[in-house]
């Protein structure tokens, strides 16, 4: 066997641009038989869109491909589809289950990939009337689920089943494949309670031990070092570390992940606070999908920026849409000293809130009106601002509308033709900034924004921010940002908030170690 052939995957010098911006930059990557490989990083680190490489994603070739070379078991592989990677013997075992509620675990298992078996009209009309070999299946299917020592009945239906069962059977699905080499497990235990994740482990280290590589990509770093002989760390895109399990720490691995350069700091945050809270948050439940908060409780200080972070999925893009009325909530919300009524967007901006969605052109912007109504729209709906009165009769005052957009664009730098411009034609830096005066002409006391960066460009990104400074420093004004990028809150914010499973993990200064920031978002503070 040649050194080449001892690898079952070979990745080398993998980058990829979207639109211009490069998400990877010269990614390596080897995995040999049997070996379990852990590949972290914070979100935007570039490991889903490494993973949507290796299995032939559209999405990746839909946008000009990728440069590099994938090797697989020593040959040269050109994986242009998921049907590529399969037959190549990759399988994927994704976060978000892929099974039919209606089907049963067999029929589930066996999916597009029936036996099927002779019958009096086929053998006259030929193979498509083969009929389903239903005994066959069944057999195939409790190999797959005994291998992972599953007990359940294998014709018991999907729907109902616990969401630990539903994990292993996505599992049972790609082992039940012949020629599976790779297994690529995407966050598997982010749904699964702690016994759950456990047995999954175990499951991971039986696979592996019967001579199938495992990819391992999770957040929590305690399983990492639990289960993976090799790991990897990127960071924006970039390679940062190669590591074998024995030569590292959770800790370092949470210095690797989430590490940035005091250099790129845009102010240096106050050295002290005051004492008075703006908002006091007291177990705060947000029935948002995907990112629920389940029982937060926090202070906002007096104008102060505030970061929330944390990984995606663990709530807290929650927080703000739940006190704003977005999404269904529960608790006990006050803002200064006064009791705010829950479920009720309209009271919230009445009150002196306002928000910048991370949904910028779904919920921010009404894309096809001008930059000058995108900006008073809000303010004559609640406030009744820009609007004259004749009696009962009212309507917009286009004069008043003209000249706070033209002062609003020269103040904010807001790069458009005119303020006639459909906002829909603008850059996404630009766009971002329409949101904030739309949100400014409230006169608000506390400003939320949620993702203030998200999908504009490095120059822009910093515009946003230096914004948002100066309306803290200029103005006074009280801002909680929200943001996946840890390195944006620790350039602007005074205290950042780190939110896992719901509930806020813990606060930390902008200057606080960088392992104690990857600790707390993997959910692996105080498990040292």
């Amino acid at each position: 066997m040649s050194q080449t052939e001892e690898f079952v995957l070979r990745m080398k010098g993998i980058s990829k641009e979207y639109y211009g911006t490069k998400v990877l930059k010269g990614i390596d990557l080897e995995i040999r038989p049997g070996e379990v490989h852990g590949i972290v990083g914070e979100n935007g680190a570039g490991k889903s869109t490494l993973m949507n490489i290796l299995f032939g994603m559209t999405v990746i070739h839909s946008t000009g491909g990728y440069q590099g070379e994938i090797e697989i078991a020593g040959a040269k592989a050109d994986i242009k589809s998921p049907f590529d990677a399969m037959k190549l013997g990759i399988g994927m075992v994704h976060q978000e289950f892929m099974l039919i509620p209606g089907y049963t675990i067999t029929e589930n298992i066996k999916l597009n990939r029936e036996t099927t078996k002779d019958n009096p009209v086929s053998r006259v009309f030929g193979p498509k009337l083969k009929t389903l070999d239903m005994a066959s299946m069944g057999r195939d299917a409790r190999k797959a689920l005994d291998h992972l020592e599953m007990g359940i009945d294998e014709w018991a239906r999907v729907a109902g089943l616990p969401v630990g069962h539903m994990q292993f059977i996505e599992i049972a699905r790609e082992i039940d494949k012949s020629n599976i080499k790779l297994l690529v497990f995407d966050e598997p235990t982010a749904v699964l309670a702690e016994s759950e994740a456990d047995n999954l482990l175990a499951a991971v280290r039986k696979l592996s031990a019967s001579g199938i590589a495992i990819l391992f990509i999770t957040h929590r770093l305690h399983e990492i070092m639990a289960v993976c002989d090799g790991i990897t760390v990127l960071r924006d895109g970039s390679l940062v570390a190669h590591k074998r399990r024995e030569e590292t720490t959770i800790e370092e691995l949470a210095r690797l992940m989430v590490g940035r350069s005091i250099g790129d700091m845009i102010r240096n945050p106050a050295k002290s606070l005051p004492d008075r809270n703006a908002l006091e948050i007291r177990n705060l439940r947000v029935q948002m999908p995907g990112e629920a908060a389940k029982g937060v409780d926090l202070d906002v200080k007096d104008g102060e920026i505030l970061g929330i972070g944390g990984l995606a999925g663990q709530g807290k893009i929650g927080i703000a849409n739940g006190i704003l009325g977005l999404y269904p909530a529960e608790g006990e919300v006050r803002f200064h000293g006064e009791p705010l009524p829950l479920n009720s967007t309209r009271e919230a901006l009445k009150r002196g809130l306002a928000f910048l969605s991370e949904d910028r052109r779904g919920v921010g912007l009404l894309l096809d009106m001008s930059v000058e109504m995108n900006i008073a729209a809000t303010a004559v709906e609640i406030q009744g601002k820009f609007l004259r009165r004749f009696g009962p009769f009212s309507q917009i005052d286009g004069k008043a509308v003209r000249a706070h957009a033209l002062e609003t664009i020269k103040a904010l730098d807001i790069r458009c033709t005119g303020p006639l411009q459909p906002v829909r034609r603008l850059s996404g830096g630009n766009q971002q900034k329409v949101c904030i005066a739309k949100a400014l002409v409230l006169g608000p006391r506390l400003l939320f924004v949620s993702e203030p960066t998200r999908g504009i460009d490095i120059g822009a990104k910093r515009l946003v921010l230096e914004t948002l400074v100066d309306l803290k420093e200029r103005l006074g004004m009280t801002i909680v940002i929200t943001s996946s990028e840890l390195a944006e809150l620790r350039s602007v914010c005074d205290r950042i908030a780190i939110v896992h499973d719901g509930r806020i993990a813990g606060i930390l200064n902008p200057d606080d170690d960088d392992a104690e920031f990857g600790l707390m978002m993997a959910g692996d503070y105080g498990k040292r």
